[in-house]
């Protein structure tokens, strides 16, 4: 998959959980889920587009490509992995909700798959 930015990946996650609640995607939903103003996510939404992640036709819901839906599905799983092991540590709901949106764009795949192995192995 084409390397996307961070802000573009909170982009795709917002739109994912959007339909997966099954909502439609629209521009000001998005900008609330995000914490943007409605202009950021017109032009995201350009740039999603121009990778192929997306449809939109003017002023209707935002859809999700295949190749759309794949990604948002990687990216809301490295957080539910993050946000769960990090309350396994402790950490408050909010905090590791917020810690791991944070941290799920920087961490390597070398890390996720051990922080993986070690949340699987502790559930045992």
């Amino acid at each position: 998959m084409n390397a996307i930015t961070q802000s573009l990946e909170d982009y795709i996650e917002a739109i994912y959980l959007q339909l997966a609640d099954g909502k439609a995607a629209q521009v000001r939903g998005v900008a609330k889920a995000v914490g943007v103003k409605m202009p950021s996510v017109v032009k995201a939404i350009r740039e999603l587009k121009k990778l192929g992640l997306v449809t939109q036709e003017p002023y209707s819901p935002i859809e999700l490509t295949e190749k759309g839906t794949r990604l948002a599905k990687h990216i809301l799983s490295r957080h539910m992995l993050l946000r769960a092991f990090l309350e396994k540590l402790g950490v408050s709901r909010r905090n590791a909700d917020a810690d791991a949106c944070r941290m799920e764009h920087i961490l390597s795949a070398e890390t996720l798959d051990k922080i993986r192995e070690y949340t699987e192995k502790s559930r045992k």
